[in-house]
């Protein structure tokens, strides 16, 4: 999880004071992890740190001070003060912003001592935890360390790419439209191949040489292929391959696969490159149903990526228990 400045800011801009309320520690059974959020204001909210009874009280509380600047840290055991059967303890940091107040970040980070608005030199304790995981390419994830929050700052959303508006493509924009963090673009060869309505915040792009349109997808971004044609999954794939790309995958049986390997050899592409695409997509053991292909899919989106991250992370032992640096 990590804070978005922006978001906060928008709201500040909106509303005047604004009151942030994230989780900043857990033991045992919760609802949700450190790093999650929610915004209040006056008369409205975005987000929820779940909880229900704990929600409720923590947007109470934030909005009976809300025309005050100040942060401050609540302590929650579920079961015995709100009567939830998580049985667990959250720990959350709540802290009023106005539009001389909002936060900054250094190097992708905001780090604050709670309790106080103009904050005190970052503690010893709290710098060698950033230097440990920035030394080995750890992810720093939200939490308390020494009555200090420390969270990253939302970095700029993936990019995916879907090439082709059928039934597959379709699923899967209804499925990934509802993922945070993910900038869709979807492509076809005609108007008529997509949907009346198309979610909004999906660019939609529509060439009758599709190919040509790779040139301007990110060499960040990730690829979804399942086009109505062969030939032009095939194109595609050519250019693809010819183009920079952080992960890319094709619709397609076994044999297919294996047909387009051959054909990508003889276009003049390496074993190593071809082996960077994907086929088939998703897990063809949930079915061929367009909408267990799109499950299938976003199963592996999330697997991923969560691996990705899960690689660099500090494990929870690590960020509270006494570390290596700390000796």
């Amino acid at each position: 999880m990590a804070i978005d400045l922006d978001e906060l800011g928008k709201h500040v801009k909106a509303h005047g004071f604004v009151a942030r309320i994230v989780i900043g520690e857990i033991k045992g059974s919760v609802p949700r992890d450190e790093g999650t959020s929610m915004l209040v204001w006056k008369d409205g909210q975005s987000g929820t740190i779940g909880g229900g009874a704990l929600e409720f009280q923590a947007v109470d509380a934030a909005r009976q001070v809300l025309d005050q600047s100040r942060s401050w840290a609540s302590s929650h055991p579920l079961g015995p003060q709100l009567g939830q059967c998580c049985g667990g303890f959250v720990k959350l940091v709540t802290e009023i912003y106005a539009a001389d107040t909002l936060p900054h970040a250094q190097s992708g980070l905001f780090v604050r001592r709670i309790g106080a608005q103009n904050s005190d030199k970052t503690p010893l304790s709290v710098s060698r935890m950033i230097a440990f995981a920035r030394n080995r390419g750890l992810v720093i994830e939200a939490g308390i360390i020494d009555g200090w929050m420390v969270e990253p700052v939302l970095q700029q959303s993936s990019d995916l790419w879907i090439w082709g508006a059928g039934h597959v493509g379709r699923a899967l924009i209804e499925t990934f439209q509802n993922l945070p963090d993910v900038n869709l673009t979807w492509v076809d060869t005609a108007q008529e191949r997509f949907p009346t309505h198309v979610p909004k915040g999906v660019d939609k792009l529509i060439s009758p040489t599709p190919a040509k349109l790779m040139e301007y997808a990110q060499s960040t971004a990730e690829h979804l292929i399942l086009t109505y044609s062969h030939a032009l999954d095939l194109e595609l794939c050519h250019a693809l391959l010819l183009h920079q790309f952080s992960w890319a995958g094709l619709i397609g049986s076994k044999t297919k696969w294996s047909r387009f390997r051959s054909r990508l050899k003889e276009l003049g592409h390496h074993e190593a490159q071809i082996n960077r695409l994907t086929c088939p997509i998703g897990h063809p053991e949930f079915g061929k149903h367009p909408h267990q292909i799109a499950i299938g899919v976003a199963t592996d989106y999330l697997s991923r990526n969560k691996a990705l991250a899960g690689s660099r992370r500090i494990q929870d032992e690590q960020r509270f228990a006494k570390p290596d640096w700390a000796n």
